[in-house]
């Protein structure tokens, strides 16, 4: 699986530029993983993964010495990957056909997981359409938008009348209460906390029901006062003052992540030695692009397992829970049907021992079957029958 997150916010916010920055970064990652999907308002990114190094160095010692079939010693990574979206012409009015209107709907409902980008830097050559900078009026500008879009269609749905199906007529409460609720402005994800519940209405693909990353665009000065670390902290009168203007506390219960875009579009100009040395100098230990992503997994409850060998050192993405037999689904369907069992070693136990060969003399390697809940950084062989 591979994870799609939709970028809004409105006009001069900031979404531009770092969807330029994850343009770059695609760029260098099709020039060697040539399966990548490249269209204008899609990013497909890798997911940052230095354990597929570690790994891609443990192959090449194991097959050292050894025939190959190739001449090359090192086998390619193939990292996970991230489907970034721009969502473009998301402005006041875009419910009703303004801006991009119906297009933009059309393309955020696709998506797993919003990323809400809220200007935070003051810039006077980059005028605010709304005024002065004010990031709890530009939430509940794009949330109002969301909403209404997700009462147009509530108000679609027929009542199921002489139905007797359960499900269906639990279906209808439900949305008698989200149109309620959204009418009084409360986000559809706030009114249907139940799992259950949620499934029966994910055909209608509401909005406001999909988890959302709130972005705070900061200026370089703001990192440069900690406010990039996302918390109530200030070193440099500039950093200050817009704190107390604009606290992110008061951002309501949605994750909030400072990043700032210009130094995102820097960081993608340079080199990877350039950009650790530039972030060591900012004092930052990750990108902003590394530290989303991380969010994202979080947030949406992924996890990665890792397979390696000659061919590919490679990282499959699941949801956390998935069983054995269907992390293996996951490289090729026949694999869930076939699956007998999987040969699992952790990474940590793998890098300290150096070598599978040394993990199955010291019994590191374990056999866990149908039941078996994948965990994070499992190095794992599927054993498949005929």
């Amino acid at each position: 699986m591979s994870l799609s997150v939709g970028i809004v916010g409105l006009p001069n916010a900031g979404k531009s530029t770092l969807f330029n920055a994850l343009l770059k970064k695609q760029v260098a990652f099709a020039a060697n993983y040539p399966f990548a999907t490249i269209e204008p308002n899609v990013g497909v990114v890798p997911v940052p993964d230095e354990r597929l190094e570690r790994l891609a160095d443990i192959v090449e010692k194991e097959d050292s010495g050894q025939a190959r079939m190739t001449e090359e010693k090192r086998p390619p990574i193939v990292p996970a990957t991230v489907e970034f979206v721009d969502i473009a012409g998301l402005v006041k009015g875009a419910s009703v056909g303004q801006g991009l209107g119906n297009k933009f709907l059309s393309h955020i409902r696709e998506v797993d997981l919003i990323v809400h980008i809220t200007r935070y830097f003051e810039d006077p050559d980059v005028v605010h359409v709304a005024g002065e900078i004010d990031p709890n009026r530009d939430k509940g500008i794009i949330e109002t938008e969301l909403i209404l879009a997700d009462l147009q269609t509530l108000n679609k749905q027929v009542e199921p009348r002489g139905v007797k199906d359960t499900e269906a007529q639990r279906k209808w409460e439900l949305i008698e209460t989200l149109k309620i609720a959204l009418d009084d402005g409360k986000l559809a994800r706030d009114v249907i906390p139940d799992a259950e519940d949620r499934h029966i209405l994910s055909d209608l693909h509401l909005l406001t029901m999909k988890p959302v990353l709130h972005v705070a665009n900061v200026s370089e000065e703001q990192v440069g006062g900690r406010v990039i670390l996302g918390r109530s902290e200030a070193t440099t009168p500039e950093s200050k003052t817009m704190l107390d203007k604009t606290s992110m506390t008061r951002m309501g219960q949605d994750d909030v992540l400072p990043i700032s875009a210009k130094i995102e579009a820097e960081l993608a100009e340079l080199s990877e030695e350039e950009q650790r040395a530039y972030l060591k100098d900012l004092g930052l230990e990750k990108s902003g692009l590394e530290r989303l992503i991380q969010k994202a997994y979080e947030m949406l409850g992924l996890i990665s397992f890792l397979t390696m060998g000659v061919k590919e050192v490679r990282a499959w993405t699941i949801t956390k829970g998935t069983k054995a037999p269907q992390a293996a689904g996951v490289i090729h369907t026949d694999f869930e049907k076939k699956f007998i069992k999987a040969e699992i070693i952790s990474y940590a136990d793998l890098v300290a021992l150096g070598s599978r060969k040394k993990a199955q003399e010291l019994g590191k390697l374990r056999f866990e079957g149908k039941e078996y809940e994948m965990q994070d950084g499992d190095v794992v062989e599927f054993k498949i029958g005929a």
